[in-house]
């Protein structure tokens, strides 16, 4: 059986990688291989670097107006291609269909309209006279080629967070899809080709050897990953040695704190829906409660009564939550993480391999783990909540911060003033009240310690990719 092929998109052109290298593609529902994508090697990075310093020249002279209008019509055509995209999506990640048609291309969609406003909309320090007879201002400027490596957890939205604000403001870019899941983003990238000049966007996939090849090239100005630890640590290594920029979203390990003050049952379903969404696939997951001791029972009860109700199922399955693991690597970590609790943790319900084709795991809850635990301190990644009790602000403060990671975190409660001293103290780039890690094209997306640095979303998302200059006029 011949399987659907996708080939590196170059200079706004189809093509496949040197040597016609590929990759496999596996369908994570069924265990089979589905498609096949390029293997890029340095060679093909060469090509696409080249091509996309090349339309820099010219790209970074547009001007907010013509890159507005370039993005807007990129937006509508990735909405009229919305079946296409979620279909292809399904394939090579096993979300469910009505997910990612209802609550993943909308949203990425949007994205790209508001870099397309946001390109106008730039701003620097006003021109003024600071000094006798000279007149000073700021520019802020394009940075030149970007090289951007996304995660599978979102091949589609991932991939826009990082192209659009970078051509927004007059870069040009060249892509790097993870290898599980390079379908989506390369038919974008084919998408869009009829829309954006030739090279502008430019799509390679490959594995770690194509990655690390992107971020050590010399015409690649910045480098901007969402990925793991270690491939933040690796990127930011290769880019060292020639001060390149870097921008890295590294992965979280979210706490969310239950007073018990709060609505336990809100809580409860808020927390299941932060957690188990795509799996547990989330950087900004719900994988550590931490609650009120006076309140546990009556709370883990409703947990598990959340995450027993939390339909598990393939793309065609209409009410399913979320899916399977994206690999069997990714499922078999997991269950490692699970196999090596502690004698005195407990798992309230899941825990065990669906027994179907494919990666299921069915939403988890543990209790009865400490802070020192390898699934308190580890990012999870998968559809599995660990639970903690507390007996004062302080201790809960603790906890929450008592992780290296530090993405999103929320607290639960009705004290007001208790709300606002978490906002201030908790020690992540996002936290929330009464809700669990919501997300807006306007608000910045981004943590502190290994959760890495750099804002994805927002105008301070628009500003990563941009340098700023001091002008000067003597007269």
């Amino acid at each position: 059986m011949t399987l659907p092929y996708f080939a590196n998109v170059i200079g706004g052109v189809l093509r496949s990688a040197t040597g016609d290298r590929r990759l496999v593609s596996s369908d994570p529902v069924t265990g089979a291989p589905w498609a096949e994508a390029a293997d890029s090697s340095a060679s093909d990075v060469d090509a696409a670097c080249g091509a996309a310093a090349e339309a820099f020249v010219s790209w970074r002279r547009t001007t907010p107006k013509d890159r507005m209008e370039a993005l807007l019509a990129a937006a509508d055509l990735l909405a009229a291609h919305a079946g296409e995209l979620a279909e292809v999506e399904v394939r090579d990640t096993g979300k469910p269909l009505r997910v990612v048609v209802e609550e993943e291309i909308p949203p990425t969609v949007d994205q790209v309209r508001f870099f397309a406003g946001a390109a106008r909309v730039l701003e620097g320090r006003s021109i003024g006279e600071y000094d006798e007879r000279l007149t000073s201002g700021v520019r802020r400027e394009a940075v030149g080629v970007c090289g951007a490596i996304t995660p599978w957890n979102y091949p589609l939205m991932m991939a826009v967070w990082k192209w659009a604000p970078a051509v927004a403001a007059g870069n040009t870019v060249v892509l790097k899809p993870s290898e599980l899941t390079p379908a989506s983003t390369v038919r974008m990238a084919e998408l869009l080709a009829t829309v954006l000049p030739a090279g502008v966007l430019n799509v390679v996939s490959g594995g770690p050897d194509t990655g690390a090849a992107l971020a050590a090239h010399p015409a690649v100005a910045q480098v901007s990953l969402t990925g793991s630890v270690r491939a933040g640590r690796a990127v930011a290594t290769a880019a060292a040695g020639r001060l390149a920029r870097t921008h890295l979203e590294l992965g979280g390990n979210a706490p969310a704190v239950v007073f018990d003050d709060a609505d336990l049952s809100a809580a409860a379903e808020g927390i299941a829906s932060g957690a188990y969404l795509n799996a547990g696939q989330d950087c900004t997951a719900a994988a550590r409660v931490l609650v009120a001791s006076s309140a546990a029972p009556a709370f883990v009860d409703a947990l598990r009564t959340a995450a027993e109700g939390t339909v598990v199922g393939g793309p065609e399955t209409p009410d399913a939550v979320h899916g399977p693991l994206v690999s069997e690597a990714a499922l078999l970590r997991v269950a490692g993480l699970l196999d090596r609790l502690p004698s005195r943790a407990a798992i309230v319900c899941g825990g065990k391999r669906l027994p179907r084709p494919g990666w299921f795991l069915p939403p988890t809850v543990v209790v009865g783990v400490e802070q020192d635990d390898e699934i308190v301190q580890a990012e999870i990644f998968g559809p599995v909540v660990t639970v903690q009790t507390f007996e004062d602000e302080a201790e809960a403060l603790d906890l929450a911060n008592g992780v290296p990671y530090g993405l999103t975190a929320s607290v639960w409660t009705a004290d007001h003033g208790r709300a606002m001293r978490f906002l201030r103290d908790l020690d992540f780039g996002a936290v929330s009240v009464n809700t669990h890690a919501p997300m807006v094209s306007e608000m910045p997306h981004g943590g502190f310690g290994i959760s890495g640095y750099g804002k994805d979303l927002g105008l301070y998302g628009l500003e990563d990719y941009t340098r700023v200059k001091h002008v000067a006029h003597a007269w």
